[in-house]
């Protein structure tokens, strides 16, 4: 049993980096999932400390999620059609065999949204289209971020418990990072300032 719930934990923090930029995937959660059924496991003591932080990273991140990229649609005069332009062209983009298709796809889609919303004004509608396109990469690359953070700490508390034990005085860093939750101090930091870094002027 613990074999599948650690082939299946593994799976969902992988998937859950894919959902970063999929609008279909919740990749946080999903990643946050994989963790979860880590901890299910019988060599995983459970970690209330480690699941409460990570859920709340997760949180702040799928409230942020949608705040930043309404924050950039509206610093450039956008509407919500770029917003869902800019999901609905990644997504087609995402299966286009072309490189960066889904970056295109989302740019294309938040202009041809913005096109619908207003077709008569082509420079607003680019103008907006950058927005909502800028939006969309901030908030996907603050949940990568935080869901390669889940994988690491996922491979880590994997380590400490499947390999470690098994292997006397080997692999002591793992312990130094778990203890000193430094990943966890990482994907805080980063969380908290990334967002106010951001700025979209005219």
């Amino acid at each position: 049993m613990d074999t599948i719930l650690l082939i299946l934990g593994f799976v969902c923090v992988i998937v859950g980096i894919f959902g970063s930029f999929l609008p279909v995937l919740p990749g946080p959660i999903v990643s946050w999932i994989g963790l979860l059924l880590l901890y299910f496991t019988e060599k995983v003591a459970m970690n209330y400390w480690i699941l409460g932080i990570s859920l709340l990273i997760v949180v702040i991140i799928s409230i942020l999620d949608y705040t930043i990229p309404a924050k950039g649609t509206r610093k450039f005069g956008g509407s919500s059609y770029g917003i869902w332009g800019t999901n609905i062209g990644m997504l087609v983009g995402f299966f286009v065999p072309i490189p960066f298709g889904f970056v295109i796809g989302a740019f294309v889609g938040a202009f041809v949204g913005e096109l619908i919303y207003n077709s008569q004004d082509k420079n607003r509608a680019l103008k907006a289209a950058t927005g909502s396109f800028l939006g969309f990469l901030a908030s996907s690359f603050m949940k990568l971020v935080v869901c390669l953070g889940f994988v690491a700490l996922y491979v880590v508390i994997a380590f400490r418990n499947f390999v470690t034990k098994k292997i006397p005085n080997s692999f002591e860093i793992w312990d130094l990072i778990i203890e000193n939750y430094r990943i966890y101090s990482l994907m805080i930091f980063i969380v908290f300032s990334f967002p106010s870094e951001i700025t979209l002027t005219k």
